[in-house]
């Protein structure tokens, strides 16, 4: 009889540890976070990669931006808020309905130019973020639309241009502004949008491509004549006050910008 108890005790006791390893391993033996605890830089980018990886790239831009206000002292700060741009620009970029964008139904007689100017949005963009090699499109068809208003923001101080939607900065992007505080400061709206712009420099007219064409690939005029932004082919100078009173940027940088904003876009000059 004794060894019968002893025998189920021995079972209890098994059963009871093997329970205990169980729930240990479940929870990977970590120990509940305290008040106030801070997650790592380290910690927050590796669980940021892994949203990226399963396609939650709003959620692994929400991480990188956490990461940023945690560990703003960090050496690797320029790098997180470059991923922070790559991932927003992903986002805008990409079929996923999100905040600022809606599902639209192509009806009988739209066309792409039709549905933008609705939407207050640009060709380009709806093309880019549906995957669509023309502007032919069936009715009947849903595509993403973005909605949003953006906005531009540009400090001369520090050579840098935010473009924005809804206070959320998108992306940031290096510039040139110009020499002896020439830039005007203000705000302003975009009226004209131009692919590869032909310059007209006093006493010449300098064709699109030209080497000498300082206007670079795209321009985007607004309302106050001859002031704009627009690409380079001095990228060395960018970051400078070196200009004649315009905004310069990157070819690369003022194409992309060229694709997501509308004309009427707010531009903001700022000392």
């Amino acid at each position: 009889m004794k060894k019968k108890i002893l025998l189920l005790f021995i079972i209890i006791f098994v059963l009871v540890a093997l329970v205990l390893v169980i729930a240990l391993k479940k929870s990977g033996n970590r120990q509940p976070m305290k008040p106030g605890h801070t997650i790592s830089a380290s910690g927050l980018v590796s669980r940021a990669r892994e949203k990226e990886a399963t396609g939650d790239l709003a959620e692994a831009k929400n991480i990188y931006q956490k990461v940023i206000e945690e560990h703003p002292n960090s050496s690797s700060v320029m790098n997180w808020q470059k991923k922070v741009d790559e991932l927003g620009l992903k986002i805008l970029f990409s079929p996923a309905i999100t905040p600022g964008s809606i599902l639209y139904e192509i009806k009988p007689g739209d066309t792409l130019t039709k549905i933008a100017r609705e939407h207050n949005t640009t060709v380009e963009l709806i093309m880019k973020s549906n995957g669509l090699s023309s502007e032919k499109i069936n009715p009947g068809k849903k595509i993403k639309v973005w909605t949003s208003p953006f906005s531009i923001v540009v400090y001369k101080s520090q050579n840098i241009l935010l473009l924005k939607t809804n206070d959320e900065v998108i992306k940031t992007y290096v510039v040139a502004t110009g020499k002896n505080n020439s830039t005007p400061a203000g705000t302003f709206k975009i009226t004209t949008k131009l692919p590869n712009p032909t310059w007209f420099k006093t006493g010449a007219v300098v064709p699109a491509g030209s080497p000498a064409n300082v206007l670079g690939t795209r321009w985007l005029g607004i309302n106050l004549s001859g002031y704009g932004m627009h690409g380079t082919t001095e990228p060395q100078s960018l970051g400078k006050q070196v200009t004649q009173g315009c905004v310069r940027m990157f070819n690369t940088d003022v194409e992309e910008l060229y694709t997501l904003v509308p004309v009427g876009t707010e531009v903001t000059i700022l000392d």
